[in-house]
C-alpha cells in the first residue's frame, strides 16, 4: 500500500534549510510547531550509530523563538519560569521550565539572554507564543512579544567542534555549554550557542533571515566531507537513552517540574514573581507522588510507542511508559516512563503492558549514558 503524501501549505512550514535536507534523502518528517522536522534519513539505528561516532548537520527551524524585548522583558521572562533568572547575564542560555498558574509544564525551553531587555525563548512544540502574549497584555506590561525570523540549525556529534572551527574559526570552540557568542560567516554576524537536543555535544547556529540557509547549510557539508559529516536528526534512540525529555510526549500540562524530575531548575522560593509560584511551593513542601523514571523493558524490540502504556504492579496501574525503543548499544528497550512514589526505587521490577504484550521492566536509577 502506498504510504499518504504530506500536503505543505502556509500552515506546514518548510525551512530555510529543506531543500539540502530533501538532497541529503530524508525519509520521514514529522510536525513541530508547524513545520517541517525531518526524523529518519538513512535508517533510526544508522542515523543514532553515526550521530555516535562522526558529526551531523540537524534542520531543527522548527525550534521558534519567542522574543521579549523591551523595559520588562526581565520582568515577563521571571513571571513565565520558577527558575531563578537574577544571575543570568547577557550571553547564557538557561533551561527554563515554563508554567500555567496551576504549575502545570506549558514548555521546556531554552531561554537566550541577547541583552537586559532582549530574550529569546526556544521552545518545544507548542503555541506558547499566545500564552507569553496574554501574559504581557494581560499585566500590562511595557515589552514587545513576537516571533522573530530565526531558525536554529544544530551540529551534534562527538566531531562538532572540528567542523564548526573549520567554517567559524577555532574561537568557536573555546564556548562553554549553555553559552554563546556572535561568529562571522560570509559577511554576517550570527548568533552561536554551544547547545543541542543530543547527548554527543555541539552548537545550534540561530540564523535570522532565511536568506543564507542553503549557503550555511552548503558550508557545513563542504567543510566536513572528510569527517564523514551527514545531515541528521535529533535521534529517538538516543534521545531516550540520555533522558532527553520530549514535551506533548513525555510530559504535557498535566505534569508539573518536580514529577518532570526537573525540580533542580525551580527556585520557588526565591523566583518571586512566577506566574504559578505558589501552586509550585505548595508540590516543593509535599513532594510530588510520581515522577518520571528511565526504564529496562525485557525482551525483543518493541513496538513504535504512539500512545501511553500501562505500567503494572500485579493488577494495580503503577504508571506508564511515554517514550521506548531498542538500544543497539544496550542491547535492551530503553523507556522514559511515569512512575508513583511507591514503585520507582531503582531496581523495582514492574510489568509493561506493550502492543505486543505484557513485558518485564525494571526501574533504573539514572538513564543509559555513556
Amino acid at each position: 500500500m502506498t504510504a499518504p503524501i504530506l500536503a505543505t501549505s502556509r500552515r506546514l512550514r518548510r525551512t530555510p534549510f529543506s531543500a539540502g535536507v530533501e538532497r541529503a534523502g530524508v525519509k520521514a518528517y514529522t510536525i513541530y510547531n508547524h513545520m517541517l522536522l525531518p526524523c529518519v534519513f538513512d535508517s533510526m539505528e544508522a542515523d543514532y550509530h553515526h550521530l555516535k561516532r562522526h558529526v551531523q548537520v540537524w534542520d531543527v527551524a522548527c525550534e521558534r523563538q519567542v522574543e521579549l524585548r523591551g523595559p520588562d522583558a526581565g520582568r515577563l521572562m521571571q513571571m513565565l519560569t520558577p527558575r531563578d533568572l537574577r544571575g543570568m547575564l547577557p550571553g547564557q542560555c538557561y533551561y527554563v521550565p515554563i508554567v500555567d498558574e496551576t504549575g502545570g509544564m506549558l514548555n521546556d525551553p531554552v531561554a537566550v539572554k541577547l541583552a537586559e531587555d532582549r530574550f529569546w525563548i526556544s521552545i518545544a512544540d507548542s503555541d506558547l507564543l499566545y500564552w507569553v502574549k496574554a501574559v504581557a497584555h494581560g499585566w500590562r506590561l511595557d515589552v514587545l512579544v513576537d516571533e522573530p525570523d530565526v531558525s536554529p540549525l544544530a551540529v551534534q556529534g562527538p566531531k562538532a567542534d572540528a567542523l564548526m572551527a573549520r567554517v567559524f574559526g577555532a574561537g568557536v570552540t573555546t564556548l562553554r555549554f549553555f553559552r554563546f557568542g556572535w561568529f562571522d560567516f560570509q559577511g554576517r554576524d550570527m548568533l552561536i550557542a554551544r547547545s543541542g537536543y543530543s547527548r554527543q555535544g555541539g552548537f545550534e547556529i540561530y540564523l535570522e533571515g532565511g536568506d543564507m540557509g542553503m549557503a550555511l547549510w552548503e558550508a557545513l557539508m563542504a567543510a566536513g566531507a572528510d569527517l564523514e559529516v551527514r545531515a541528521g536528526c535529533p535521534n529517538l534512540i538516543e534521545r531516550i537513552e540520555g533522558g532527553l525529555l520530549s514535551y506533548g510526549n513525555d510530559m504535557t500540562r498535566e505534569n508539573t517540574p518536580h514529577e518532570c524530575g526537573l525540580g533542580r531548575f525551580c527556585n520557588t522560593h526565591s523566583a518571586i514573581g512566577c506566574i504559578g509560584r505558589d501552586a509550585l511551593l505548595r508540590v516543593a513542601q509535599e513532594g510530588p507522588v510520581r515522577q518520571i523514571r528511565s526504564m529496562a523493558i525485557e525482551g525483543g524490540p518493541v513496538p513504535a510507542c504512539e500512545d501511553l502504556w500501562p505500567v503494572m504492579a500485579g493488577s494495580e496501574r503503577v504508571g506508564r511508559i511515554s517514550s521506548a525503543v531498542w538500544s543497539p548499544d544496550f542491547q535492551t528497550n530503553v523507556a522514559i516512563g511515569m512512575v508513583r512514589m511507591t514503585h520507582w526505587t531503582p531496581g523495582t521490577e514492574l510489568t509493561v503492558e506493550a502492543p505486543d504484550g505484557a513485558r518485564r521492566a525494571v526501574v533504573r536509577g539514572e538513564f543509559f549514558i555513556q
